[in-house]
């Protein structure tokens, strides 16, 4: 049987401002706080978890706090994060919402296949509300800000932008086991789009690849985004990743333990950061679902730094 990833994981951007993340996607967009904890590799900055109402794997959009000026944009790089929603009829609340928080947003327009609305988060994060058809499950969040019938359901598709395809479509195709299914056409004329899926397909199991030879790389910062994460259901899986990634030679982190999940780490030809996860165990591993993200989570190999690592942190309210 050909090894499969199963969907989109997460996604890790990047903000200066982690107060202003928190109100934003919490409060504008309806999100759950899943998990506050601290980047493993940087304990003096915030990593923040929003996800679904049972943090499910596939709806985890997740921020590094970092003191850094805004990104520069351009290709080598992830350049636009998918929110599902179910239907038409949830875009349209969307855009009278975000109106009338100030926010600036698209007209409904289709996008690679699905009805779809772009707008920009308050540091320049590029995010698209996707309308899914109401597949897959439904995980809602009691206390959020959004009524239930429209709040997002996860991630995908999510963008990325490299200045030719053959090489990233190479490594899609033959090392990763993604299907190229269909291209189209930028909707903003930022160049052809490729789009490939992985699983059963759709919405949360697609990677778009948008080929724009003529910018120039972009760099890294506020409002840009960290690496895309892929999911493979357990930690024997993600061996047999490991095991194919050094077959092809592709330089990796090797699996990496981070207490919610076990990681993989390797840049595609074009520079773009990517992740394969495991579903499991999640993040009520050390806490209780029902109070997921009201106190600052750490790992058990920090625990015992706990009070070094609180009195670095600035305060999120």
């Amino acid at each position: 049987m050909t090894l499969q990833l199963t969907g989109i994981h997460h996604l890790t951007a990047i903000t200066a401002d982690a107060p202003g993340n928190l109100r934003f996607y919490t409060q504008v967009l309806g999100m759950r706080l899943v998990k506050k904890t601290v980047n493993q590799d940087d304990t003096s900055a915030y990593h923040l978890f929003y996800a679904d109402g049972k943090a499910s794997p596939g709806s985890d959009l997740t921020f590094f706090d970092w003191p850094v000026g805004r990104e520069r944009r351009g290709t080598h790089s992830i350049c636009r994060t998918g929110l599902r929603v179910a239907g038409e009829a949830s875009l349209s609340w969307w855009r009278d919402h975000l109106a009338d928080k100030g926010i600036e947003a698209s007209e409904i327009r289709e996008v690679g296949g699905y009805r779809s609305v772009d707008f920009d988060d308050p540091e320049g994060q590029r995010l698209r509300l996707v309308d899914d058809g109401g597949k897959g499950p439904v995980n809602e969040w009691s206390a959020s800000t959004i009524p239930a019938e429209h709040q997002i359901r996860g991630l995908g598709p999510i963008t990325i932008s490299a200045p030719d395809l053959a090489n990233t479509q190479l490594v899609l195709t033959k090392v990763m086991n993604l299907r190229q299914v269909r291209d189209f056409a930028s909707p903003d004329g930022e160049g052809h789009v490729h789009a490939f899926e992985m699983g059963e397909g759709g919405p949360a199991a697609e990677l778009h690849v948008a080929v724009q030879p003529k910018l120039d790389p972009a760099m890294q910062g506020a409002g840009g985004v960290h690496h895309v994460a892929f999911r493979t259901p357990d930690v024997e899986q993600i061996h047999q990743w490991t095991a194919r990634l050094q077959e092809f030679r592709l330089p990796s982190s090797g699996e990496v333990e981070r207490y919610y999940f076990r990681s993989l780490y390797f840049r595609e030809p074009a520079g773009v950061l990517f992740e394969i996860a495991t579903d499991g165990p999640g993040f009520a591993v050390d806490e209780p679902m029902e109070t997921l993200g009201e106190r600052l989570s750490l790992p058990p190999f920090l625990e015992g730094k706990r009070a070094a690592i609180e009195a670095k942190l600035k305060p999120l309210g």
